[in-house]
Parts: structure tokens; C-alpha cells; sequence
């Protein structure tokens, strides 16, 4: 039974780093695939959360913080989408200026008004998400093997962790059985044809980076608002890139994102939890392999076991109208 509840921890762990992962992943499915290549998901992630962070520290208010920080994340991917759409810019240039921008101005502005070391305050009460506890979860924690899982894989984790596995089956429909998931798997694969049928390429691509910053204020607000209490400089660390391995790892479908951002979750959390600890037959591992365990075995998937990923035909390239 001790190596059942490892397990079941080891599980609850993997939920809760995926969530971000999964939002972040999805929302760079809406921009790619309507093709528009988007290397900002970590800047975007980062300004939300220390937008989330500081309106939450600010207001007391987890509302206010949650739509701070949309509204954040979705202004950065409106300046992607300028940038990119509208002036035809490199997407990759622009992605990688939001991060570096976001990076250094989050640190600044943290400094500044809160003279924290870049922190925002530490939250708690109302100004943070709280955990949902399903009905007769403690009653049932006791029984063997359902309780567990009940109490502590089903129940006992916040809002916005539901809210990012239910985003799994809607954009799933939303791509693939709406006419604007239609029109938008078609300007990422044929702008040309899409314009042709009197539908505007910009439109639906700035569309679908709005969707990309909602997407992505989520995942900011998650990490301040509920897996932290408050915003820490450079929290993301790293997850936006992650989430760009796991969807093309995935090959750009929902539910494979899902099980993507699952898997790169548990290797997070198996190497935290290795960290300090020895393994048998090897001993102590150092806690620097640990950390880099997640990225290794990213490189090494991506590498070699997914096959020929294939991007939207239309990926990358500034839509230009035929005159």
C-alpha cells in the first residue's frame, strides 16, 4: 500500500503542473493552427501571472486577478498579432522580443512597487483560488484503492485545473465541428482559398490570437493565483517552451496535447520528488540532473518517438493579399 499512495501523490503532483502546460499547449494550437507561429507563450504565461498576482495582492480580490490577467496576456498576443499579421513580421522575432520584454519588465515593475525583490505580496483568503473538496471525499478517503483516487485524484484541486481539462473536449469541438474551427484549420492551411470565399485571413488569425491570450492569461493566473500564493520572477520557468514541445509532440490534435502535457507533468514531478532521495541500485542522484530530467526526456521524445510532425501548411508565413 506505501508504493499505491506513492503513486497516488506521484499522480496528484502530475495534475497539478500539467495545468498549466495544458493551457498554454491549447493555446498554441488555436494560433498555429490558423498559422500563426507563436514562441510567446512564455512571455505571455509570465505577464499574467504577475499581472494576476499583483491586482489579486492589490484588490484582495482572486476575480480581479483572474481577469488582469486576460486581459494582459491577451494585449501581449494582440502585439504578436500586430506585429506578425498585420505588419508581416517575423512571428519568431516577435515571440522571442514578448518573452525577453516581459522577462525583464515583470522583475522591474515587481521592484518597484512592491520593494519585494521583483515578489508580489504572499496571498491567501479571497485573494487566491481555493480547493474544491467533492461530496464525501474525507468520508471516503479511508476506503481502499477508490479512496484514494476519489479523495485525492478527483477531488481536492482548484477551479481552474477543471477548467483546463474540460478546455481539452471544447477545443476539440470548437475546432473540428464549429464553422469558426472550420475557417480556422483553413486559413492554416490555404489563406488563399479561405480569402477567395470572401472570409478575412487577418480577421480570423487575429481571432485566434485573442484566443491564445485568454488561454494563456489562464495559465498565468494559475500559477500565482492557485499553485503559488503570489508571483515569483521567473516562475514560468520554462513551461511555455515545454508546452510548445508537447503540442507539436502531440501533432497539433486536443486530446493528444492532453496526454502530452500529462506526460511531461509526471516527469516534473517524478524528479521533485527524486530530488534528495536515492535511487536504489544508482544511490544518490544529483539534484541538478533531477531538474533537467524534463527537458531531457522532452528533447529525446521529440527526437525520436513521435515520427514526422507536420505543421500547418500555411505555418509562419505572413498572409499576403492577392491582388
Amino acid at each position: 500500500m506505501d508504493f499505491f499512495h506513492t503513486l497516488i501523490a506521484l499522480l496528484e503532483s502530475t495534475i497539478r503542473v500539467s495545468v498549466p502546460l495544458i493551457f498554454a499547449a491549447l493555446a498554441g494550437l488555436f494560433t498555429e493552427r490558423a498559422g500563426v507561429f507563436d514562441i510567446g507563450l512564455e512571455g505571455k504565461m509570465l505577464g499574467a501571472a504577475f499581472a494576476a498576482g499583483a491586482v489579486a495582492a492589490v484588490t484582495g480580490s482572486v476575480g480581479a486577478g483572474l481577469l488582469a490577467a486576460v486581459l494582459i496576456s491577451v494585449l501581449l498576443s494582440l502585439v504578436h498579432g500586430y506585429a506578425s499579421i498585420t505588419q508581416r513580421g517575423s512571428q519568431i522575432v516577435s515571440g522571442v522580443a514578448i518573452n525577453f520584454v516581459v522577462a525583464g519588465s515583470t522583475v522591474i515593475l515587481g521592484e518597484a512597487w512592491f520593494r519585494q525583490g521583483g515578489r508580489t505580496p504572499a496571498l491567501a483568503g479571497d485573494a487566491r483560488f481555493q480547493t474544491i473538496t467533492f461530496p464525501f471525499a474525507e468520508e471516503l478517503r479511508g476506503v481502499p484503492v477508490l479512496g484514494p483516487i476519489y479523495a485525492n485524484l478527483l477531488s481536492g484541486h482548484f477551479l481552474l485545473t477543471y477548467v483546463a481539462f474540460a478546455m481539452v473536449p471544447i477545443s476539440w469541438w470548437i475546432l473540428y465541428r464549429t464553422r469558426f474551427g472550420l475557417r480556422l484549420r483553413a486559413v492554416g492551411e490555404n489563406p488563399g482559398a479561405v480569402d477567395t470565399a470572401g472570409i478575412s485571413v487577418i480577421w480570423m488569425r487575429y481571432k485566434a490570437v485573442i484566443c491564445c491570450g485568454i488561454l494563456c492569461g489562464f495559465a498565468g493566473a494559475y500559477l500565482s493565483l492557485a499553485m503559488n500564493a503570489g508571483f515569483v520572477k521567473g516562475m514560468t520557468a520554462g513551461k511555455g517552451y515545454i508546452a510548445l514541445a508537447a503540442l507539436i509532440f502531440a501533432k497539433w490534435r486536443p486530446f493528444n496535447i492532453m496526454l502530452a502535457c500529462l506526460l511531461f507533468g509526471f516527469l516534473d514531478a517524478f524528479a521533485i520528488r527524486l530530488q534528495g532521495n536515492p535511487l536504489p541500485l544508482i544511490g544518490q542522484v544529483p539534484v541538478q540532473l533531477m531538474q533537467a530530467l524534463p527537458y531531457i526526456l522532452t528533447v529525446v521524445l521529440l527526437a525520436g518517438f513521435i515520427g514526422k510532425a507536420i505543421p500547418p501548411k500555411a505555418g509562419g508565413i505572413p498572409y499576403v493579399k492577392e491582388r
